[in-house]
């Protein structure tokens, strides 16, 4: 068996004072994918940064205060990866992964993007370089007998059933038919776990913004993801969103998004 979570904790120093800490400490994960990190390990406090049982791999944007992703994992990584081979992205904090025996999990924070702006024309740079990358990735860990997962804040939903409100959404970053058509283009190759286990209905949703009733209402949006090689994908078993119970509990604006996969 093997339990993999990933969340997008919107500041690792933030989140750890409103909870995440005590999180980490009573999950059953055997890997913990993290995005919005924001922090250099020197920031971060000595029990999140070197928690007792983990080897954690931090992978910080040279931007301060922006980004980061990083993997938290019981068993020490056979090898690691910072970033995907980019010139233009492998410094920012948005992709790691390490090598666990016959799986290799990565997690990855995709540009969010802005409609119309320079920010959208980066998100885009970066979905056609990591497309090429994940075809790589796929095909190298097939010949050496390796699965693949790759969870995090992937800032696209799908489909109509992945966000709340679809219709006032469908010319924002996020739900733009080219997002949409890329992403049908990653599932050619992997498979969104969480959907193939919940076929049919809204959601789950992992994230929901801090105005309005948003989170009260469960207006929310399904980005979180869990993308992995076929052969993995049907070993999965179980999937679910750790939603808060109430507003107050919440320690990022995401939820955990946990896959417990079969042997």
């Amino acid at each position: 068996m093997l339990t993999v979570t990933s969340v997008n904790v919107n500041g690792i120093r933030a989140a750890a004072k409103k909870g995440f800490t005590e999180w980490l400490a009573g999950t059953d994960a055997d890997v913990v994918c993290l995005q919005e990190v924001r922090a250099e390990a020197s920031q971060i406090p000595d029990e999140v940064r070197a928690p007792d049982g983990w080897h954690v791999v931090l992978a910080p944007s040279v931007a301060k205060g922006r980004a980061g992703v990083a993997l938290y994992s019981r068993r020490a990584p056979e090898r690691v990866r910072i970033g995907f081979g980019s010139a233009e992205f492998d410094d920012s904090g948005r992709y790691v992964e390490i090598d666990l025996p016959g799986v290799t999990v990565a997690s990855l924070y995709l540009p969010s993007g802005d409609a119309g702006t320079e920010k959208q024309d980066e998100k885009y740079r970066f979905m056609d370089e990591f497309l090429v990358y994940l075809k790589e990735l796929k095909t190298r860990a097939a010949a050496d007998g390796r699965e693949v997962v790759v969870c995090g804040d992937w800032n696209i939903c799908h489909e109509e059933a992945d966000l709340k409100n679809w219709k006032t959404n469908r010319k924002n970053a996020g739900f733009l038919p080219q997002e949409r058509e890329w992403l049908g283009r990653v599932y050619q190759e992997y498979v969104d776990v969480v959907r193939a286990l919940h076929p049919g209905g809204e959601g789950p949703y992992s994230w929901w913004s801090y105005r309005g009733r948003a989170f009260d209402n469960d207006a929310g949006w399904r980005i979180d993801l869990q993308v992995a090689t076929p052969g993995l994908a049907g070993r999965a078993v179980k999937a679910f969103v750790e939603r808060a119970e109430t507003h107050p509990e919440r320690w990022s604006d995401h939820a955990p998004v946990t896959v417990v996969y079969g042997s």
